[in-house]
């Protein structure tokens, strides 16, 4: 048997690991720090207006909430601990003077927390009032940032109590007791023990401006950004908040911590809602509850190996950090921290179908897209080849009923009867009596040209030809018994073509190329063109799915989709099922299809380690009883041990880097559908067809297996 040509594979790591693994007590693994994940926490305290020592108490009590719920970062509100709506109060060394005395309090009571905090305060320098963030860690003070940008416009009047960073002449202070304090707009913090954790603090305004001093600090390195604001509430505005802080994290390819100031503050002319919000490139993580009149602690966990990697991979990131390189304008705070050595799950939603939006009307809108997408690129290439016509190949299940209804939806808006396309039911040794009349009935339903073209009598004649033993009587269901089958269907497809002025359409989907099932040149790897090439087999049950519940069809079609739906996934090339159900399983050799779904759009989309690919899909996977079953009933959610995981992300390793690239090397056209990725070299992925898998496979070996 040969890796090269296969429909299934043989022994190697096919059956499944025992079960009954008690994976929580694998503490060490089981820590989200371990896997480029940093937990943070935005805490909104109740506040005094100008009672520092009232705000530094509730400071203090957020800060150890924060850090019993696993928290290394922790961000609280602009001006806290004296209140940010003072006013004029702010020019009285009563206030000035209790402030220094209440953060003198905090970085003795936060000293023994295993976490860094980030806290607002105003402080004289050099007789001026500055707007400032000062960062703390185990009794420790970094660095203290100041505010760049002052509002003085509406309800704002900053820069009559206080001076924007540029006025600032010295930039090293003394503060409760720490002497050679950096201070100033240009601190960059960098956790030596936590890759890729650096982070800069920028304040309120600062983020409203054309030109946020985080973009340049983000092209300095800088991946995390706390913002420490107050931002009193209008109509509207918290729906701004949204954007703007969306579009920042997502120009900068950065985690944005923003939270505002909660209840306490002054009402006399102004609102506030206490909001607090979370994005990471772009998508929101976590939301404070707004209006709330108790103190709120936020947390949202950061994956900053994703931060690096596509900043890695967005070269007009690094175009632009050279265009505009001020790092040398940076100061760069080493900080030792250590995280958290617990055992901590990730409580950010890992979604279980990467590729599906678990919202129906999210899932709606990617289903339509993609759809579309499909159809008139398939319009696009017929248009181009001027060909008026299609061969398919039918066999009853989810490919090619999925690339059949979108042929169908493409000669509809071309015109032209569904009678240009030439549909095929091909029987083989192992086709079962569902998947066949399944095939007939879809074609007809369809009203399609219905064909049937049995494979038997030219599959045994090939036996013959080459002395296979199957022709001298012996059941001997070898890789070239499988794929002699699949070879005569696409032979018999192409000529088909060739004969009726038609194009071989291919019905092959991402999860099979990935996986490397299926069989190459002359087998149902090629065709002359294939819709199916970059969408995964998850995706394409909720896009039949979607094509029922939308009424894309009329309802014989639909009825017939829906039995596609509950079929066995199946090469149906073995003989030994019943005429319902067949011997071979796809599922029980390459592994289940939601799973190594998973780990080809992680694999692919961001190149994690197969440690922390395991570690999120456990978090995903370990129960059925959290997260989002996007349509799925309650019969057929399942979840995976550790244990499980680790076997299938091996199988997945061995074959995606190990045997199976060079399918991908040469894949027909297709169109790209998402940014999930494509498997064409001309798409997303390029990678030699020799290369080896030793670096993943020994990474996967981290992985604990069975656990006592």
């Amino acid at each position: 048997m040969t890796a090269y040509d296969d429909k299934k594979r043989d022994g190697i790591l096919s059956s499944a690991p025992s079960l009954g693994m008690t994976d929580m007590k694998n503490d060490s693994f089981l820590n989200l720090y371990r896997h480029g994940f940093i937990r943070t926490a935005l805490c909104i305290p109740s506040v005094r207006i100008a009672d520092p020592e009232f705000n530094a108490r509730t400071t203090i009590e957020c800060a150890k909430e924060a850090a019993q719920k696993g928290a290394l970062f922790a961000v609280f509100p602009e001006l806290g601990l004296s209140a940010y709506s003072g006013d004029d109060l702010f020019h009285q060394d009563a206030l000035l003077t209790a402030v220094r005395e209440a953060i003198v309090t905090v970085v003795e009571q936060t000293k023994p927390l295993d976490m860094l905090c980030v806290i607002g305060a105003p402080l004289v320098v050099d007789t001026r009032l500055f707007n400032c963030g000062i960062a703390l860690h185990h009794g420790r003070i970094l660095g203290v940032a100041v505010k760049s940008y002052l509002p003085n416009y509406r309800e704002f009047y900053e820069m009559r109590q206080f001076r924007p960073a540029t006025d600032a002449v010295s930039t090293e202070i003394s503060l409760a007791g720490h002497d050679g304090v950096p201070f100033g707009a240009n601190l960059i913090f960098s956790v030596d023990k936590i890759p890729n954790f650096r982070f800069f603090i920028e304040i309120c305004e600062d983020v409203w401006s054309p030109i946020p001093p985080s973009s340049y600090a983000a092209l300095a390195g800088a991946t995390v950004i706390a913002n420490i604001s107050a931002s009193n509430i209008t109509v509207g505005k918290a729906y701004y908040r949204h954007n703007l802080i969306s579009n920042q994290s997502a120009r900068t390819i950065s985690a944005y911590l923003y939270t505002g100031a909660g209840f306490g503050e002054s009402t006399n002319d102004l609102a506030w809602d206490g909001h607090g919000i979370i994005y990471e490139n772009g998508t929101l993580l976590a939301e404070s509850e707004r209006f709330s009149l108790k103190p709120q602690v936020i947390t949202a966990d950061i994956d900053l190996d994703r931060l690096a990697q596509d900043r890695m991979r967005m070269t007009v990131f690094s175009d632009t950090a050279g265009q505009h390189n001020k790092r040398g304008e940076f100061r760069t705070i080493p900080v030792a921290a250590d995280p958290p050595a617990a055992p901590f799950l990730l409580e950010r939603d890992i979604p279980r179908f990467p590729y599906v939006p678990s919202g129906t009307e999210d899932r709606h809108r990617r289903c339509y897209e993609i759809f579309n997408i499909q159809v008139n690129s398939l319009i696009q290439r017929l248009s181009a080849a001027d060909i008026e016509n299609i061969v398919i190949g039918v066999s009853g299940g989810l490919d090619s009923a999925h690339a059949l209804i979108v042929a169908a939806r493409a000669m509809d808006r071309m015109g032209r009867d569904r009678s240009h396309i030439f549909a095929y039911s091909m029987p083989g040794f192992a086709t079962s009596r569902k998947t066949r009349d399944n095939a007939v009935r879809l074609m007809t339903a369809l009203g399609v040209e219905c064909n049937e073209t049995d494979i038997r009598e030219s599959c045994m004649q090939m036996f013959r030809d080459i002395g296979h033993p199957y022709a001298r009587g012996e059941n001997t269901f070898d890789i070239t018994f499988e794929n002699v089958q699949a070879g005569e269907r696409t032979s018999h497809l192409f000529r088909i073509a060739n004969l009726r002025n038609a194009m071989v359409l291919g019905t092959g989907d991402l999860s099979e190329l990935a996986l490397g099932w299926c069989t190459y040149g002359v087998g149902d790897h090629m065709s002359h063109y294939n819709i199916n090439g970059s969408v995964p087999k998850t995706l394409i049950q909720y896009l039949i799915r979607w094509t029922v519940s939308s009424s894309q069809f009329d309802s014989a079609t639909t009825d017939v989709l829906t039995d596609v739906l509950d079929t066995e996934i199946s090469p149906e090339l073995v003989p030994g099922g019943t005429d319902d159900a067949p011997s071979q399983k796809s599922e029980e050799t390459v592994g289940p299809y939601e799973l190594q779904d998973f780990n080809t759009y992680y694999v692919t989309r961001y190149g994690y380690l197969p440690t922390k690919i395991a570690f999120m899909a456990y978090c995903a996977w370990h129960d059925t009883a959290s997260g989002a079953w996007p349509d799925v009933p309650e019969s057929k959610r399942r979840a995976y041990t550790l244990g499980e995981i680790k076997h299938w992300l091996t199988v997945f390793i061995h074959r995606f880097f190990h045997t199976s690239q060079f399918k991908r090397t040469c894949v027909p056209n297709g169109p790209k559908v998402g940014s999930g990725g494509s498997l064409s070299p001309r798409g997303d992925y390029r990678a030699p067809s020799d290369g080896s898998a030793a670096p993943w496979l020994q990474n996967v070996q981290k992985i604990p297996g069975e656990v006592e």
